[in-house]
């Protein structure tokens, strides 16, 4: 999936197993670019980012799951090798750290292979900026899924990298000991509508939608 906007290219790069979404934002002009939630995959994510010419300035990651930080390790050296500097790996929230730090033991659950634990330069907190690539982030704490889960929105571009919190037709999920569904719904409501109708997400999962879809006919967000 490969979608323009002003200024800016977004190539959608479906990786591991799970077919998450990891995507790769950059500025047309300087090449710098930003990489969001690298589950997997790394050497082709790093093929990609050399074909295009691209420098990384920064990883950014939306939550701790294993599909989506599992690959943060690998690109990392791969780039370190092609770049003059690393990039630096930032979010979500610290409460993530604990899924950070057994991402190998996930892997093995699932019977995944070539999966690492995820170390973050900078954690976030709600109402931060990350500003990468040329482009400014608004950080929003939407816990529910996980417990540190957070979504990075351009309010310039009207667009939002949301994880795993909105999905086109229905939420994340929250069946795992840690997840709470009336949270996540709650959190949506009062963090992510908000922002207006127009609002393109991209989910971790998916195509994209928008906000004003999403608020009229998802059923976790319409009902009652």
């Amino acid at each position: 999936m490969h979608q323009a906007y002003s200024g800016m290219q977004l190539q959608v790069i479906p990786v591991t197993p799970f077919r998450q979404n990891c995507s790769v934002l950059w500025d047309e002009a300087t090449r710098q670019a930003v990489v969001v939630d690298p589950g997997g995959d790394a050497d082709v994510l790093a093929e990609f980012i050399r074909q295009n010419g691209l420098t990384v300035e920064a990883i950014l990651l939306t939550h701790g799951h294993l599909d989506h930080v599992g690959g943060v390790a690998a690109l990392s050296r791969l780039l370190a090798k092609t770049q003059e500097t690393s990039p630096v790996v930032i979010g979500p929230t610290v409460e993530d750290e604990f899924l950070l730090s057994s991402i190998e033991n996930q892997a093995r659950h699932f019977g995944l292979e070539g999966l690492e634990n995820a170390k973050v330069d900078r954690y976030l907190a709600e109402g931060e900026q990350v500003k990468v690539a040329g482009r400014t982030f608004d950080v929003l704490h939407v816990p529910g899924h996980t417990p540190g889960h957070v979504v990075f929105v351009d309010k310039a571009a009207r667009f939002a990298f949301v994880g795993d919190t909105l999905f086109r037709g229905t939420v994340g999920r929250t069946d795992f000991p840690y997840g709470d569904g009336h949270l996540l719904v709650r959190s949506i409501k009062e963090k992510l509508l908000p922002l207006g109708d127009d609002v393109v997400i991209m989910p971790g999962h998916g195509g994209s939608s928008t906000l004003g879809a999403e608020r009229m006919n998802n059923p976790f967000l319409c009902a009652g």
